[in-house]
């Protein structure tokens, strides 16, 4: 598996000269800004959400009264620590949905971006197919829908964890790497329906080589430490990476 995620890494870098050499800029700055607009404003409402959430079950169960009562620095941190993975877990969650619903929005862009990409490649011409385009979009709302209940029900089990002493501090790692990991499916289950696998097959196909999925699905969420640039170049450059990565595997 680490091999596939350096494999899934180094196809970023890959991305980056293939979008330049054949001057793919539109296809990466008009999504990337709506993308961004798109997550500031749902980032802000989703961290003082989970926030308030945190803050009011707090004061419902009485924790605050009770460690006050204690007067114990230890419990107190421990209780701390456990409302920032809470809040953390959250946040992965909240994301999650938001990703998803971007990830919808945007199938028939991103669809379109992958077989252009493969096109590109292999030197053939790319003429554009609406029906083809309608196939690949619904394949990848369909998939969305499908790793959004499956992420839901993964990120629920976390949130549970989340509210044991010690244990609890990892969660917010076990999320993220749930969450690269179905970001990444998205991305590359283009390349998997371009080449007739069914829902199913590239279900296997991506399970095997889940590298692959949570390397690009890394790199994607590591762009976001790199403010407004990173935002806007994130998605569609996850895309061409997907395509490029899966371009040598055997998806027969």
């Amino acid at each position: 598996m680490l091999k596939d995620i350096v494999i899934s890494i180094q196809s970023y870098y890959k991305a980056h000269h293939f979008i330049r050499k054949h001057q793919l800029w539109k296809w990466i700055i008009i999504p990337g800004l709506l993308y961004m607009i798109l997550f500031c404003v749902g980032m802000y409402f989703f961290w003082t959400s989970s926030d308030n959430a945190v803050s009011h079950l707090s004061a419902f169960i009485g924790i605050d009264r009770w460690l006050h009562k204690q007067q114990s620095a230890a419990l107190s941190f421990l209780f701390v620590m456990g409302g920032i993975m809470i809040r953390l877990v959250l946040v992965f969650f909240y994301f999650s949905l938001f990703k998803y619903l971007f990830l919808i929005l945007g199938s028939p862009l991103f669809a379109y971006l992958s077989e252009k990409t493969e096109a590109i490649i292999e030197g053939k011409d790319f003429p554009f197919k609406f029906s083809q385009l309608l196939s690949d979009m619904t394949r990848g709302i369909r998939v969305a829908l499908r790793n959004s209940l499956w992420q839901t029900v993964y990120t629920v089990s976390i949130l549970i964890l989340s509210f044991m002493p010690l244990i609890g501090w990892i969660t917010p790692v076990i999320s993220m790497f749930v969450e690269c990991y179905y970001y990444g499916f998205s991305m590359l289950d283009y390349s998997c329906e371009r080449h007739q696998l069914s829902p199913s097959a590239s279900f296997a196909f991506i399970g095997q080589r889940r590298g692959l999925a949570i390397g690009n699905g890394l790199v994607f969420y590591l762009m976001h430490f790199l403010p407004f640039i990173g935002w806007v170049l994130a998605p569609s450059y996850a895309v061409v990476a997907a395509t490029i990565s899966l371009y040598h595997q055997n998806l027969e």
